[in-house]
């Protein structure tokens, strides 16, 4: 399978995959953050072609000024990286990352960094055998400032 930079005519492809990624996400949402990246002058997506059609994975990289756990800045951030079911443990995934880092180096970054949820295992794996190493491990927490924001009457 060839990998290679996202194309226009790609966009129904890699929508379908980042709705797979994120599945309670709004399609809307997806839409808009496909054109958000590919609208970034500091950011890429390279996609993995099946060989009779469509793709098979995808991952975004882009600039970001900090991440936890580099001591550079700014680094290469591994924004979104998926891989079919159907293809996975066949190197695919790394690959995947192996573009992203090249394009990182070509930018003059030192480091890479990523994220995953705590409860997302294939992720936490995938990123370990790829050698990245976990460098915190956080519990986000929101609380809403007035009641309109929350949907209650005060």
């Amino acid at each position: 399978m060839n990998i290679r930079r996202v194309r226009d005519d790609d966009t129904a492809e890699w929508l379908r995959m980042s709705q797979a990624l994120d599945p309670a996400c709004p399609r809307e949402e997806h839409e808009a953050d496909l054109r958000l990246i590919r609208a970034r002058s500091d950011a890429e997506v390279f996609v993995i072609e099946r060989p009779n059609a469509g793709l098979a994975g995808y991952v975004e990289v882009a600039s970001r000024s900090y991440a936890d756990g580099c001591a550079t800045s700014p680094v290469g951030y591994v924004e979104a990286w998926y891989v079919d079911p159907d293809v996975r443990r066949a190197g695919l995934g790394r690959a995947l990352l192996n573009a992203a880092e090249e394009w990182a180096r070509r930018q003059g970054f030192a480091e890479m960094a990523s994220d995953a949820l705590l409860e997302d295992d294939v992720s936490l794996h995938a990123h370990l055998g790829s050698g990245y190493r976990v460098v915190d491990r956080v519990v986000q927490f929101r609380k809403p400032l007035d009641d309109e924001a929350t949907g209650h009457a005060g």
